[in-house]
């Protein structure tokens, strides 16, 4: 599990839908401990995940504009990872 939350805000282009629920999901993992939810917790698991993605949408539209952009790239920006999940 990776040790940091990918920072979203500065982005060009902004931060996606996908982007900012991969980095909640991420936080949810880290915080519960749980990286593959059960039958009994997936429930439970998948409504934190809508609530910080919403919080996070939230969050960042409401910030002013970065003066420069994050340290790294979003894992889903890179081609390695895009290929790994057969998203490119």
């Amino acid at each position: 599990m990776c040790r940091n939350i990918t920072e979203l805000r500065g982005l060009e282009p902004a931060a996606t839908a996908e982007e900012i629920e991969a980095a909640a999901r991420q936080y949810v993992r880290k915080v519960s401990g749980v990286t593959r939810p059960t039958a009994a917790n997936a429930e439970a698991f998948e409504a934190a995940v809508a609530e910080v993605t919403a919080t996070t949408a939230r969050l960042l539209s409401q910030l002013p504009p970065r003066r420069q952009p994050p340290k790294s790239v979003p894992p889903l920006r890179r081609p390695e990872v895009r290929a790994r999940l057969n998203l490119a």
